[in-house]
């Protein structure tokens, strides 16, 4: 589902280069959860960047889903990235003038194509309502980010990550701006929607603990891959 070839990735600073990602190569079956995890500067951030199509590698390739996604045009890419790739970001990224059932239903409405099964505003209304539901937020659909504790901010991210049944979602420290006990909420229910709804899930943590949930974990240090290891449970 998620191929990685020779990838590089340096960047111009003042007078010398900088490199952040030396050679990673690996690839991540579908419906695999794994973890990347590494110190601050380690890597790991730019790394998703480059698996979502956010960022351009100095080198080498990402494939998602048999697909090259590296160079290709923007216009193209975003096709790509908006009908295979959910993320959630650790700061939510919640459009503050729409309500959580509107935010879930954004990407719907930009992407779906009402021709295919699933792609009427009906079904995608349908979609986002059930959803919200499955996240414990059945009763706050109309209300707005800032009538959201950062906890339910986070559960309408993951619902909107979702929506358009991605086969990849991407996770950027999501429970990192949580306390414990949301924190632990979170991580629990995009375990469990990665379950039911079969995604291919890459989460990228400095944290231990959620890293142990996941199917395979690969450190990076210093820009290159320190370990690559599947959990005792799947080795």
């Amino acid at each position: 589902m998620i191929s990685v070839a020779s990838l590089n990735k340096s960047i111009r600073n003042g007078s010398r280069t900088v490199d952040i990602l030396k050679g990673i190569d690996f690839t991540i079956p579908q419906g695999q959860f794994a973890a990347i995890m590494g110190s601050s500067g380690s890597g790991k951030s730019t790394l998703l960047g480059l698996l979502a199509g956010l960022d351009t590698p100095s080198s080498g390739e990402v494939h998602l889903a048999g697909t090259a996604i590296s160079y290709l045009p923007e216009d193209q890419l975003a096709q790509v990235r908006g009908r295979t790739i959910g993320f959630v970001f650790q700061s939510y990224q919640l459009i503050p003038t729409l309500t959580a059932l509107e935010n879930v239903l954004l990407p719907h409405e930009l992407n779906a194509d009402p021709k295919l099964p699933g792609g009427s505003q009906k079904d995608g209304l349908a979609r986002s309502r059930q959803l919200l539901t499955s996240v414990g937020l059945e009763d706050r659909m109309d209300h707005y980010p800032v009538q959201l504790s950062g906890g339910e901010q986070q559960r309408v991210a993951l619902a909107r990550a979702f929506v358009l049944r991605p086969p990849i979602v991407l996770a950027d420290e999501p429970t990192g701006n949580l306390d414990t006990v949301n924190g632990a909420a979170v991580l629990n229910l995009l375990l469990n929607l990665n379950k039911t709804e079969g995604t291919t899930l890459v989460l990228v943590t400095h944290d231990p603990v959620l890293a142990s949930y996941a199917d395979r974990r690969i450190t990076l240090r210093d820009g290159l891959i320190l370990s690559d290891e599947l959990t005792p449970t799947l080795a």
